[in-house]
């Protein structure tokens, strides 16, 4: 069966597209669902694979970037649309905007010497705990929370104790 990249996706309803301008950028997506590879994949509660492009460019329309993500999800073109996959696949970087961020440049967890046994799931632990409790007392500044911590540390019981 001789067919070209793009006839698998041409067959199933058309892609969601959007176009959002913020952070010094203009950037065009297209997200694409389908069930033709549910078929083929050896992936336990397959519902659809996505195929998500991106096309960036900065405020003036210069410097263009283009990407292709695909991705593999358990729910099903019965449960969402290409529209609700798109909503996902971007709300998904808010989650690492809010945590993952917040490691790398609060804790600077990237240069941790922590790195045998459970050493590093433990100080991720530890900090993923730290960050939810600030955000729990909704403290709006992680990082200037932290610091203050670490210069008042008889502060920190207060809070876990409430």
């Amino acid at each position: 069966m001789k067919h070209s990249r793009r006839s698998t996706w041409r067959i199933f309803p058309p892609p969601n597209r959007t176009l959002d301008k913020g952070h010094g950028r203009i950037e065009i997506r297209r997200v694409r669902t389908s069930t033709a590879l549910n078929a083929y994949l050896d992936w336990p509660h397959v519902g659809q694979v996505f195929r998500v492009e991106r096309h960036v460019t900065d405020l003036l329309g210069k410097n263009p970037r283009d990407e292709v993500a695909f991705g593999i999800m358990d729910l099903g073109p019965d449960e969402v649309d290409a529209a609700r996959v798109n909503e996902l696949v971007r709300g998904h970087w808010g989650i690492e905007t809010r945590l993952h961020y917040v490691r790398d440049w609060t804790y600077d967890e990237d240069r941790s010497q922590v790195r045998t046994k459970q050493g590093p799931r433990v100080m991720a632990t530890l900090r993923n705990t730290a960050i939810g409790l600030l955000r729990y007392l909704k403290l709006p500044n992680i990082s200037r929370a932290v610091k203050h911590l670490d210069h008042h540390p008889e502060q920190i019981a207060a809070l876990v104790i409430g």
